[in-house]
C-alpha cells in the first residue's frame, strides 16, 4: 500500500516527544484522558480559540508538515469538534440566536482539525475529513491508499484523533458503553461486566510509496460490518491468506480488546487463528475505547517495529521470537464496525 516515514502521537500516556510507553498512566474518573503538551508550534492567539479536538490534532500533526511539504491533508475523525457544537448550539438558546461567539462555530465541524492544519501550514492540496464512526481512520487509509498509487511519490498527512466531549459520553454512558462503578484501566481485562473506559487521542502519520528510509509500510487494511463471530474470522483468514504470501508468517496480533465482555467473543476467535508462535497484545488500557482508537494502534506498531520492544503491560500472551516484522492490528467498534490492519517492517 504504502509507506509511513514519521509519526507523532498525543494520548493519556507519554507518547509525545519524550515518549515511553513503558510506563503506564492509568484512567481518572473511567476517562482515559491526553496529556497535552505546550503546543509550542501553534501561535498563542489561535490556540486560545481551539477546541479540544483541534488542538490534540493540530498539535500533533504541525511538527511533521512543517518539516516535510505534503500534498494532501486527510483525517479520520468521529466526534471531533463536537464538544464546540455543542456549546455554539446552547449559546444559540442562551442569548436567543443574537451575538453568538464565532470560535465555537469556527471550531464546531469534525473537518475543523484538517481546515486548520491547511491554514497554518498554507497548504491547498487536497484536504478532506472521513466521518465513519469506528470505520473514520480505516477511510482515511484507504483515501491515502488511492492517492499514493496515482502518485507515489506525493507525501501526505493522514490522521485519527477523537475527544472525549461531555455530550458524547453521557450519551454512550447512558447507552451501556462504559464501566458504571469506578474502575481502574490496569484491570480493564479482568472484568466479566459491559462497557469499557472512555479514551482519546490524535495519531498523525507522514505517508508516500517510497521506500526508502520508511519506519514501516502499511501493508494492507479491510473493513466490515457484522456481529457475528464466525464471519469475523472468515474475513480474518481470508486477509491473511491474500496478504501473507511465500511462508510470510504475523509476529504480533495487537487487539483492541476492551474489556466489555459482550465482545470478547469476537476477540477470541481472532486470537484462536493465531498459532503458538504469534504474540498477542492489547493497547485499550493505555488509550480508552473511542472511534478512532486504531489510529492509536497503529502508532504502536510503528513503535514496536522501530524499536523492537514490546511493553511488558500489553502482553497476554507472549512467543518465542527474535523481531517483530509483521503486525496484525485487530479492533473493534461497539461490536459492529470491525478492521484489520496488517503493519510490516519498511
Amino acid at each position: 500500500m504504502f509507506y509511513i516515514h514519521q509519526t507523532r502521537c498525543i494520548s493519556p500516556q507519554q507518547t509525545f516527544l519524550n515518549t515511553d510507553i513503558n510506563f503506564l498512566n492509568e484512567s481518572v474518573d473511567n476517562k482515559m484522558q491526553v496529556i497535552e503538551p505546550s503546543y509550542e508550534d501553534i501561535p498563542s492567539n489561535i490556540l486560545r480559540r481551539m477546541g479540544k479536538a483541534v488542538r490534540i490534532g493540530v498539535g500533533a500533526a504541525l511538527p511533521l508538515i512543517q518539516q516535510v511539504p505534503v500534498d494532501g491533508i486527510i483525517i479520520g475523525t468521529a466526534d471531533g469538534g463536537m464538544e464546540d457544537c455543542i456549546k455554539f448550539l446552547n449559546q444559540i438558546i442562551n442569548y436567543e440566536e443574537g451575538i453568538l461567539t464565532p470560535g465555537n462555530f469556527v471550531q464546531s465541524t469534525p473537518n475543523a482539525v484538517a481546515s486548520q492544519l491547511g491554514l497554518l501550514s498554507r497548504n491547498k492540496g487536497y484536504n478532506i475529513t472521513h466521518v465513519h464512526r469506528g470505520l473514520a481512520f480505516e477511510n482515511a487509509i484507504v483515501d491515502a491508499e488511492m492517492l499514493i498509487n496515482e502518485n507515489p511519490a506525493n507525501s501526505y498527512l493522514l490522521g485519527g484523533v477523537d475527544e472525549i466531549s461531555a455530550y458524547n459520553y453521557n450519551i454512550d454512558y447512558l447507552g451501556g458503553w462504559f464501566k458504571v462503578s469506578p474502575f481502574s484501566s490496569k484491570n480493564l481485562y479482568t472484568t466479566n461486566t459491559k462497557g469499557s473506559i472512555a479514551g482519546e487521542g490524535s495519531a498523525m502519520f507522514l505517508v508516500n510509496g517510497i521506500k526508502t528510509s520508511a519506519m514501516a509500510q502499511l501493508q494492507a487494511v479491510t473493513t466490515l460490518h457484522s456481529e457475528k463471530e464466525e464471519t469475523i474470522a472468515s474475513r480474518l483468514q481470508y486477509f491473511m491468506e491474500k496478504h501473507l504470501q511465500n511462508g510470510e508468517k504475523i509476529d504480533l496480533f495487537l487487539s483492541g480488546e476492551n474489556g466489555d465482555h459482550r465482545f470478547l467473543k469476537y476477540y477470541l476467535s481472532c486470537e484462536a487463528m493465531m498459532d503458538s508462535n504469534i504474540t498477542v497484545a492489547r493497547f485499550k488500557h493505555m488509550s480508552g475505547e473511542y472511534a478512532t482508537a486504531s489510529a492509536i494502534a497503529l502508532w504502536l506498531g510503528c513503535q514496536i517495529i522501530q524499536n523492537q520492544v514490546l511493553p511488558l503491560h500489553m502482553v497476554k500472551r507472549r512467543s518465542i521470537q527474535s523481531e517483530f516484522k509483521k503486525i496484525l492490528v485487530y479492533n473493534n467498534y461497539k461490536g459492529i464496525q470491525h478492521s484489520f490492519i496488517l503493519l510490516s517492517k519498511g
